[in-house]
């Protein structure tokens, strides 16, 4: 079943979806989880899990009880229970791997404030009202950003969600310091004839139900599969050798980009063998400070106090062996005879990497016998025009004389 914000084609099948696939039915799957579990039958003697997962606008997702004991699978349209009416949602998940979801995000089943019920399938008329409430939501939103405006406030609307029954808005903003908005709740009341809830989200939050395209071409992974936000710091760059170029390490959200935590532990557990960077090298030569460091290869630079444009490149266990023997009060010779061993040759061997045909093997090349006619009547041509000229200047001086001697 498609939304009517979903296009279809003339057989009636969904073309694409006008919401980014946040409207909610089974032809818009963001955020599901794969069911690893579906075909595994339960143990003799144990009933079925009665936690269900249900889906909403934007990817929020919440557990409900099914206390009926409805016959529920993934894609289904429920109706809820809500703190005040019902709301309108897709399963999701169902089984016993909603039980690994609950408790990896630590939701009990038996608090009844955090998991409410769920009524029925939704019927014909639900999913009209459902839909017809969804229709009003991009309107509505233009007219509460001017709204805001006009009463100068600094915040942003971001988005704007209807539960499923109609009887109630809920307005999503960013504000960057407290906003005090009674007096725009009156104005959202009197104009929508609704009840109006005010929820402020993260700039992450925000990027997330907005969605988009990162910089690495894909869209973003917030609003794709990422759910839960950790706090990245510059530290995460640091240890990755990253410019700290807020430009580039910012994404789309004005924070900096998440996926700087991904290979971060990677980079961690690589550093374990690396010395600290302020670590000093004592050798009879002179002292040694660190100046560039290399994680995939596993080499360290260092150069002699005094002597900055002269870098030695030693690998992180030699490093760590003058260390040791500098604990020991005892110095080496100098940090050459380390570095001889990996002085790197500067030639550079290319490889063909598109086969052995050359990419200009489909061009017609001129032929040798074609050439050299061509050199051989442009010769010929010269000498000809060279030939002409001479008679002609001969017959000039001939002329001349005549008429000198008439």
């Amino acid at each position: 079943m498609a939304c009517n914000s979903c296009s279809t084609g003339k057989d009636g099948q969904p073309k694409g979806c006008k919401n980014n696939g946040t409207c909610g039915t089974d032809s818009c799957n963001k955020l599901t989880v794969f069911d690893w579990l579906a075909n595994m039958s339960l143990p003799n003697g144990q009933d079925p899990f009665i936690g269900i997962e249900v889906r909403f606008k934007n990817g929020r997702k919440q557990y409900y009880k099914n206390t009926e004991n409805l016959t529920l699978s993934i894609g289904d349209i429920v109706a809820t229970q809500a703190k005040s009416g019902h709301d309108i949602g897709m399963v999701t998940l169902t089984g016993e791997l909603v039980r690994v979801q609950m408790k990896r995000k630590k939701v009990n089943l038996d608090d009844p404030e955090k998991v409410l019920k769920i009524y029925r399938k939704a019927s014909q008329k639900d999913i009209d009202i459902w839909s017809a409430s969804r229709d009003k939501e991009e309107p509505m939103k233009v007219k509460a950003r001017q709204f805001a405006i006009d009463l100068n406030l600094k915040m942003k609307i971001s988005d704007i969600e209807f539960q499923g029954d109609g009887s109630k808005a809920t307005f999503y903003y960013t504000a960057e310091e407290r906003v005090d908005f009674r007096e725009l709740i009156k104005v959202f009341a009197r104009e929508f004839r609704t009840r109006i809830e005010m929820k402020q989200v993260g700039f992450r939050q925000e990027a997330a139900r907005l969605g988009g395209i990162g910089s690495c071409g894909r869209e973003l992974c917030c609003s794709t599969w990422l759910t839960d936000f950790r706090s990245v710091s510059t530290s995460a760059a640091r240890y990755q050798q990253l410019s700290l170029n807020p430009l580039k390490l910012a994404g789309q959200c004005g924070k900096l980009k998440c996926c700087l935590n991904y290979e971060l532990d990677a980079y961690l557990d690589a550093l374990k063998a690396f010395p600290k960077n302020d670590t000093k090298l004592y050798t009879e030569k002179g002292t040694a400070v660190c100046q560039k460091t290399d994680i995939f290869k596993g080499l360290m630079w260092y150069a002699y106090e005094g002597e900055w444009m002269n870098w030695h490149v030693i690998t992180t266990d030699q490093a760590n062996e003058i260390i040791e023997k500098n604990k020991k009060k005892e110095k080496v010779a100098s940090l050459e005879e380390y570095a001889a061993e990996h002085i790197e040759d500067t030639k550079n061997e290319f490889e063909n990497v598109v086969g052995q045909d050359s990419l200009t093997r489909f061009d017609s090349p001129k032929s040798r016998k074609k050439r050299k006619n061509n050199r051989n009547n442009k010769n010929r041509n010269n000498k000809n025009r060279t030939h002409n000229r001479n008679r002609n200047q001969k017959s000039n001086a001939k002329t001349n004389t005549n008429a000198k001697k008439n």
